[in-house]
């Protein structure tokens, strides 16, 4: 459809969330069979109101006590591995970032948001989703983990991952935080540039500038034009709201621990000016700009388009070296 085609850029930030958490358990990792030379893989299980959230565990066999790093996953139907089901195809790009750090003796805890892939929960509809639902999932996640025995706990988010990463870190004690790919300014200013980026009439990119302001004041839009449906259909107002009132620069601001922001500059979906933005509003965070790493973290050294977009539907490409090797300075301690 029209509008779909329009809107595919605005998938990261619009598609899926999940219900409002009432209360959150913990439930202990159950071991799987699979075994690696390197590292131990365990299915871990996140029990939530209505159903369980699903992760991966992978800790390195000849560490004792090794630091992990919880991988936030981006927004929409993004799975625990990097993957969307409104892609043709998977570039498993979590999986191999959380491969590679157990390659460096270091854990990982990735996971299925609400909703998404093998976290199903039930009467999950889309009017009750809340942005801080994320929020406190990945806090759930944490606490898990130093439930499981670690002390050295670090949160990963990528792209809106980072968002969702940035609140959990306000209240729980890590070792730092990793921003991947993170929106640095308010969303209604990342949704404003895209819409005035896109293909479509002047006149519709000013009504969904109209539809933000409505919504920053937490109004809803009764009816929207059928062109803007799929962004501000009723039942994900909601959603929108709360996900506004989240401002990346202020998180930024009050974080207590040592940061590392990581952006590429073959990025189609966030601007280098985001991680910019992060890095200014806190002096201490460390940030790097990463040379020809794309959005879903591989190296794309040709600036058309679509050689970038081909690179989200292609699992034999890996994520960036330098991506890896920042992430693994960082949680030794050894980042310069």
């Amino acid at each position: 459809m029209k509008n779909q085609r329009w809107h595919r850029g605005l998938a990261l930030y619009v598609l899926g969330a999940a219900a409002q958490m009432a209360s959150i358990q913990i439930a202990s990792a159950q071991n799987v069979s699979v075994q690696h030379s390197l590292f131990r893989q365990q299915e871990a299980e996140l029990i939530i109101t209505g159903g369980t959230l699903k992760g991966t565990l992978f800790t390195p066999t000849a560490i004792k006590r090794p630091p992990v790093v919880l991988i936030i996953a981006g927004s929409g139907p993004t799975d625990r591995d990097g993957n969307s089901p409104l892609l043709a195809g998977k570039n498993n790009s979590l999986l191999q970032l959380a491969d590679s750090l157990a390659t460096h003796g270091i854990a990982s805890l990735r996971y299925d948001k609400r909703g998404v892939a093998k976290s199903q929960i039930q009467g999950l509809r889309e009017e009750q989703m809340q942005f801080s639902d994320g929020v406190d999932d990945a806090i759930g996640w944490i606490r898990w983990l130093r439930q499981q025995g670690f002390k050295k706990i670090y949160v990963a988010g990528h792209s809106e991952g980072s968002l969702v990463g940035l609140g959990a870190a306000q209240s729980e004690k890590i070792g730092g935080f990793i921003s991947i790919a993170g929106v640095g300014r308010p969303i209604d200013m990342v949704l404003r540039e895209q819409f005035a980026a896109g293909a479509g009439p002047d006149s519709l990119k000013k009504l969904a500038g109209r539809y933000l302001d409505t919504l920053l004041m937490g109004q809803r839009i009764a009816k929207p034009h059928p062109l803007l449906f799929s962004v501000f259909r009723p039942s994900v107002q909601p959603y929108m709201i709360s996900w506004l009132r989240y401002n990346p620069k202020e998180l930024m601001r009050t974080l207590k621990y040592p940061a590392l922001l990581l952006q590429g500059t073959r990025d189609l979906q966030v601007k280098e000016i985001d991680a910019q933005e992060l890095s200014q509003a806190n002096s201490a965070a460390r940030l790097l700009t990463i040379e020809n790493m794309n959005h879903v973290l591989k190296k794309i050294e040709s600036a058309a388009p679509a050689a970038n977009i081909a690179s989200y539907s292609n699992p034999t490409l890996p994520v960036m070296t330098e991506l890896v090797t920042a992430i693994v300075q960082f949680v030794k301690g050894k980042f310069n």
